[in-house]
């Protein structure tokens, strides 16, 4: 029996495989609501064979937002229009997940089909929020610098923003702490200069995400469980790093998250990043192994028999594929062949299914 495809057992939610689609941002929203676009390009994966499809980094609140056109959770409108995608979803034998999420420094961009650029407030642009006023680079907004209020505010707010996660129907929900965000960037020296409570050494620098992480799964029901997706390391001497992302997933788990979603890099724009296939995998290992806590693999996964290969040997519980699913949405159906596995195919589609 393929490891890939048994099920994953997280408190109360059976995933009936070991293959999650990773969110990936469309750009493509208006006021944060999710649309057309979202339902097909979400519910195509479902219908695909993915155990789990995770929709894209949601905002917390409107500043919040990568780009105008993110997603966001920051009203019961939002979740309402969400509602369609997760019943959607669910009607495919699959877990509906979402990723809640605040940009910091990095907010207020164009989309990146339109150069990425930072927007000014008469380009329907605001001004970014991060724990120290240091600009992302050259080319991006200073941030303003949070205040003590400003962190009591955003606790609040990812408080909101997961109980309207759970009015919509999510049932898997995973923080942002990773890509150079808000979150992550309180967590790396390098971006990180603050002198109070939330500055410093390590333990201030993790108090912010642990305290997000910890008021969260209070409000976030017992049954479901709840992911961290970390940059396990900005691959720049002196930032955050392997060690330290260990340290805080020891941490995570004791506020009872269940999986960490191991990804890596975003702090800083001209980061030496060695990628290849699978080049994110040993960090996964590693926090599997020295944390004890499941731990998914993220980042140039695109082969049955490496994904295989992850989740048999224990390197992960399982794999989250971002630019494969846009690829092929139906790629766990066909890895199922190729790992000589009879899986199920929709109703709809089994006409088609090879012999």
């Amino acid at each position: 029996m393929s490891k890939l495809f048994t099920p994953l057992k997280l408190r109360s939610v059976e995933f009936k495989n070991r293959i999650f689609v990773s969110p990936m941002c469309q750009y493509s929203s208006d006021d944060g609501m999710p649309n057309d676009w979202h339902l097909v390009h979400l519910g195509s994966r479902a219908v695909g064979g993915a155990a789990m499809v995770m929709v894209e980094a949601t905002a917390i609140s409107p500043e919040g937002r990568i780009s105008p056109g993110d997603t966001g959770m920051w009203s019961d409108a939002h979740a309402a229009a969400f509602t369609r995608i997760t019943q959607f979803i669910s009607g495919q034998d699959c877990v509906p997940a979402i990723q809640l999420a605040h940009a910091g420094r990095k907010a207020s961009t164009d989309a990146p089909w339109r150069g990425g650029q930072a927007l000014l407030e008469a380009q329907g642009g605001w001004l970014p929020i991060a724990p120290s006023p240091l600009a992302f680079s050259q080319a991006s907004t200073v941030p303003r610098e949070m205040t003590p209020t400003d962190i009591d505010h955003l606790i609040n707010q990812f408080v909101d923003a997961a109980n309207r996660c759970l009015e919509a129907g999510f049932q898997a929900l995973e923080l942002h702490m990773a890509h150079g965000y808000l979150l992550h960037t309180f967590l790396s020296p390098l971006a990180n200069l603050r002198t109070d409570r939330y500055g410093g050494g390590l333990a201030n620098r993790m108090r912010l995400p642990l305290q997000v992480a910890a008021a969260v799964r209070e409000t976030w029901p017992d049954h479901l469980p709840l992911f961290v997706r970390l940059s396990c390391t900005d691959w720049v001497a002196g930032g955050w790093d392997l060690a330290q992302s260990i340290d805080l997933s020891r941490k995570l788990k004791a506020t009872g998250v269940d999986l960490i979603d191991c990804s890596s890099a975003g702090m800083v724009p001209d980061a030496k990043i060695p990628v290849g296939a699978g080049f994110q995998v040993p960090f996964a290992a590693a926090i599997r192994n020295q944390a004890e806590i499941a731990t998914g693999s993220v980042g140039l996964i695109t082969h049955a028999v490496q994904a295989e290969q992850i989740v048999g040997t224990g390197q992960a519980d399982a794999v989250l594929l971002a630019r494969e699913m846009l690829r092929d949405p139906y790629w766990p159906l066909h890895a199922a062949r190729i790992l000589g596995q009879d899986g199920p195919w929709p109703r709809q589609y089994e006409r088609a299914k090879p012999g």
